[in-house]
């Protein structure tokens, strides 16, 4: 079904990128049961002894679609399972990676052509005895498909041609590969229901976001627990993104919050703080959503919340129809506001949100980056 948009999803690519999400989520579903018989066959061999361990990466957007499905897929296979950016792999790889245990490598990429995508694939092979590759990109034409298509060891897994986002900033992308993965590794996600609520959303959030934009925040802090901390950071970078910084957008677990950044809060700070379906962890995150509207008032937080009774002072957001679902699977929805709060702010400060760095100080895929070689005489 297609969702009618407002003025600021319209306005540019990044906008109908944002508002086709939920599409995009369907065609995810499909392409994935597709291959399922595949995939299962891949990881089952690839988890099969009970030291392995399941790594997460990828860089900026990319390392935190590991951040927001590691939980629900350590549960699900019974494996450890870390997130662990592409850029430590490359840089640190002894103590980011687990030498002397089996590791499935998940690299997650929208384009595949960063030059740490490759890069951490090459090392983990140099420095771990045995490593299996899944790769979940949106590019089948990048360096890192390309580089992994063929092999014995891997699988890449390539998401429907509509989430490799052409504008500046990852939106469908993150939350499509975010998707993938969870279904991928068998947690069963509600498809239908995300992507109901994704389109419920999509009609009242230009309005939403309006009343935030209109209090001229100069900072966006973003909370959330467990899973929801991988949707803060991301929700953070969009903000810092699409305003080229012109909004600080920082972002941190509820509890760890008061233990120094904290120290960001002013006048000028609007936080957003994503409330866990969890019971148990639900009370850390209403607890600091209570303590910022007394900090720094009422109708500078806002609570995005998927059961519908967030009884909390402040601006609530509500995600529709997803009450029983995991924290990692209804974010994916709730991630539709904090991209519209972003492009809108994107809009509001006069920039391109499709190109917000006209002069190329920060690029689509990154640049500048030297790999060195790791050999023995720069192992230790």
């Amino acid at each position: 079904m297609a969702t009618q948009t407002g003025t600021v999803l319209a306005s540019c690519k990044t906008g109908a990128e944002i508002a086709h999400q939920p599409d995009v989520w369907r065609e995810v579903a499909a392409l994935v049961a597709d291959r399922q018989a595949d995939l299962d066959t891949f990881l089952a061999e690839a988890l099969a002894d009970p030291r392995s361990v399941v790594v997460l990466t990828g860089a900026g957007t990319s390392s935190f679609v590991g951040e927001l499905v590691a939980h629900d897929i350590a549960r699900r296979v019974g494996r450890t399972a870390m997130a662990v950016p592409t850029t430590d792999v490359v840089s640190t790889p002894r103590s980011a990676l687990p030498a002397d245990r089996p590791i499935l490598l998940v690299s997650f990429a929208r384009s595949g052509d960063s030059p740490e995508s490759v890069a951490a694939v090459a090392i983990a092979d140099q420095v771990a005895d045995q490593v299996r590759h899944l790769v979940i990109t949106c590019n089948a034409e990048g360096e890192l498909a390309r580089h992994c298509a063929g092999r014995s060891d891997a699988l890449v897994l390539t998401l429907p041609a509509e989430a490799n986002d052409e504008g500046f900033a990852m939106t469908s992308s993150f939350t499509g590969m975010a998707l993938t993965t969870l279904i991928a590794f068998g947690t069963a996600p509600d498809v239908a229901a995300i992507a109901a609520a994704g389109e419920e959303i999509l009609e009242t959030a230009e309005a939403a976001v309006a009343e935030i934009v209109a209090l001229a925040p100069r900072r966006l802090v973003y909370l959330g627990s467990g899973s929801l901390a991988g949707i803060a950071h991301e929700s953070a970078l969009k903000c810092l993104e699409l305003t080229a910084g012109r909004i600080v957008g920082l972002a941190d677990t509820s509890m760890a919050f008061r233990h120094g950044p904290k120290s960001a809060l002013d006048d000028s700070t609007v936080a957003v703080v994503y409330l866990s379906n969890d019971p148990y962890t639900r009370q850390y995150d209403l607890d600091i959503a209570r303590e910022l509207s007394a900090s720094i008032g009422h109708e500078r937080v806002v609570v995005v919340d998927g059961t519908g009774n967030a009884d909390v002072p402040g601006t609530v957001w509500t995600v529709p129809g997803v009450a029983g679902l995991p924290d990692a699977a209804w974010a994916l929805p709730a991630m539709l506001l904090a991209q519209t709060l972003a492009l809108a702010a994107s809009l509001d400060h006069g920039m391109t949100p499709d190109n917000p760095f006209p002069g190329g100080e920060v690029n689509r895929v990154v640049q500048g980056v030297v790999i060195h070689a790791l050999d023995a005489a720069t192992e230790h």
